[in-house]
């Protein structure tokens, strides 16, 4: 199941996030492919550094997923086709914030957001959508009386496990909507596992934050090495619906697909995910662009 070799010249691939950490190394492989990459990112001076450093066809385009505003005017300035999207930004906080649209922000960035621009794009991406989430999936639920953490106390791991809960859910919603429209796009996860890059890691407590450093310098591997999951997920041989993980007790290790928590796995709630998401958003899943690309690829 590794992610074949596989020559990506003539094919695009949008990665967010994709000027630092995991992103920019998943970005790095596939242009060196030949894929033509676009780096959607919220620093654009920081994206052109990345895509400098790069072997390749990469380019840079603004794109704040704390904002719907940012995923409208991304989704409709970037021309033709999509091969590949892999929604690979993130955030997290040791406090409650909110995005431009009001929503709490774990929920909003690392979920609502990468919805609004896969639906938007839907009905131009010809191969796969990645989305990346964590094993703080595994211990989550999805609180539907308070999504958005205005009444309960406010937990970083809690808001950060339910939005990446969210991610599954919604891909395994949007694996089921392909197939029911007879697309050949597949929807597929990835956890990266534990790797040493600077994304901020916020348990709510100092010595929380200093424990997970130490545990980091000991334990993480290289952003190259947190890239496998999402590249098996992107290029390997494997069903839609999957999620690709590290092999070594889920940390570090070569990719394989695992079976994500069971509440990752319930359609019913999948299915309100969905509904909520679209109410929240505004966008819905696009099924007469996905049936036309469909009979334009048939």
């Amino acid at each position: 199941m590794s992610a074949r070799l596989t020559d990506l010249s003539g094919r695009t691939a949008v990665v967010t996030g994709g000027s630092r950490g995991i992103g920019r190394a998943v970005a790095a492989v596939l242009a060196e492919r030949g894929a033509h990459v676009v780096l959607a990112v919220r620093d654009q001076e920081q994206g052109r550094a990345a895509a400098a450093a790069m072997l390749g066809d990469v380019e840079v385009r603004p794109l704040d997923l704390g904002s719907l505003a940012s995923v409208r005017a991304f989704a409709d300035g970037l021309p033709g086709r999509v091969d590949l999207l892999v929604n690979n930004a993130g955030t997290m906080s040791s406090t409650r914030q909110e995005t431009a649209d009001g929503f709490e922000r774990q929920l909003g960035v690392n979920h609502l957001g990468p919805f609004a621009l896969t639906n938007l794009l839907l009905g131009r991406i010809t191969g796969r959508v990645v989305s990346v989430t964590s094993s703080a999936h595994r211990g989550a639920r999805i609180d539907f009386d308070d999504l958005q953490w205005e009444h309960r106390p406010y937990t970083p791991f809690g808001a950060y496990g339910q939005s990446k809960l969210a991610v599954l859910l919604f891909t395994a919603e949007l694996q089921r909507r392909l197939a029911a429209a007879g697309s050949p796009v597949l929807a597929t996860a990835a956890d990266p596992g534990w790797a040493a890059t600077d994304f901020t890691v916020s348990t709510g407590s100092r010595a929380g934050d200093l424990a997970f450093g130490l545990g980091t310098r000991l334990l993480a591997q290289s952003p190259a090495g947190g890239a496998r999951p999402t590249l098996l997920a992107a290029l390997g041989d494997v069903p839609g619906g999957s999620l690709a993980a590290p092999r070594w007790f889920g940390v570090r290790g070569p990719a394989r697909v695992v079976a994500a928590a069971p509440a990752a796995g319930d359609p019913e709630v999948a299915a309100r995910v969905w509904a909520e998401s679209e109410a929240l958003t505004g966008v819905r899943f696009p099924r007469a662009a996905v049936d036309q690309g469909r009979r334009a690829a048939n």
